[in-house]
């Protein structure tokens, strides 16, 4: 497997000095947000700075293979709306094909507690990714739906039925087994029962519990506010993410691709320690943990 730094982990380094910061922590690859006014991102629809982001990815020998955006309105049922959000993800995925990047992540449209017209929403939500899957298979571009909380697929169920729904192969799930455990939603046996066979990215990070029964909330997609957490974020290993036993199930299933290491240094600086130690840390336990595996495939 390739292991990608997430530029979610280097809020205060340009695109390139976090490529830069990527290779020295022996990472193979990136994956970076596709945001307006984010440091260490690039703005929407601005082929100048892809040209130069690609540029940068070569020099610094670490390519960018995935785009993050953060546009939720792809479920709008204003009509302006929803087709504004399809068109940035047109950008993302034009944007992804000018540096050679093959996934893009999605969020689910925005779906929170006491919010109302599932069904319309869901409608929506299928017409954008049916929409943009014909264009975005075009493009080499495979569009990864999260497990994220603020979203209609919170669960690995959820993001399931969907992926199955939309049937085509430029449509996949985002695996993303710390979401699901701070939201208590599926074990990583139970998420990998529904999705496991419909894998197209994974997300990698670990966390503690303050309080494992306090019940989740989040107001927020994006992230959780400090005053909703009852989690506390910690490099890969430190943690209560069995990823040993997830890479285990990821091989299993056939996936032996890109694992984004996805340090929460943007929201949560105060739990983690420096992205260059951040990385290089997660780096080297997930490094160990997979010799491990191969050693036990080749017993």
């Amino acid at each position: 497997m390739r292991l990608a730094g997430h530029t979610l982990g280097t809020p205060n380094h340009t695109v390139p000095q976090a490529l830069d910061l990527f290779r020295a922590a022996g990472l193979d690859a990136a994956e970076v947000i596709y945001q307006d006014d984010y440091k260490s991102g690039l703005p929407l629809g601005d082929r100048r700075a892809a040209v130069e982001a690609m540029k940068a990815a070569d020099t610094a020998g670490i390519p960018i293979v995935g785009l993050t955006p953060y546009t939720t309105a792809i479920n709008s049922l204003d009509d302006a709306e929803w087709r504004t959000a399809v068109d940035e993800f047109r950008g993302a995925i034009e944007t992804a094909h000018v540096l050679g990047a093959d996934r893009v992540r999605v969020y689910a449209g925005s779906w929170h507690p006491g919010d109302n017209d599932h069904t319309a929403r869901w409608a929506k939500l299928r017409e954008a990714l049916e929409t943009l899957a014909p264009e975005a298979g075009q493009a080499g571009v495979r569009l990864c739906v999260e497990n994220h909380f603020g979203t209609m697929t919170q669960t690995a169920a959820a993001t399931a039925a969907l992926v199955r729904e939309i049937d085509h192969p430029a449509v996949r799930v985002l695996y993303d087994q710390a979401n699901l455990t701070f939201t208590h939603d599926e074990t990583f046996e139970q998420a990998f029962a529904v999705q496991g066979d419909l894998v197209g990215h994974v997300h990698v990070k670990d966390l503690v519990f303050t309080d494992p029964n306090a019940a989740f909330r989040a107001t927020e997609t994006a992230r959780v506010n400090a005053s909703e957490r009852a989690v506390r974020s910690r490099v890969v290993g430190g943690g209560v993410v069995p990823w040993s036993d997830i890479l285990a199930a990821l091989l299993q299933h056939g996936y032996d691709d890109v694992l984004s290491i996805e340090l929460e240094y943007r929201w949560h600086p105060q739990d983690l320690p420096a992205p260059e130690d951040g990385f290089r840390e997660s780096a080297a336990v997930l490094r160990a943990m997979l010799s491990d595996l191969t050693e036990v495939r080749n017993a």
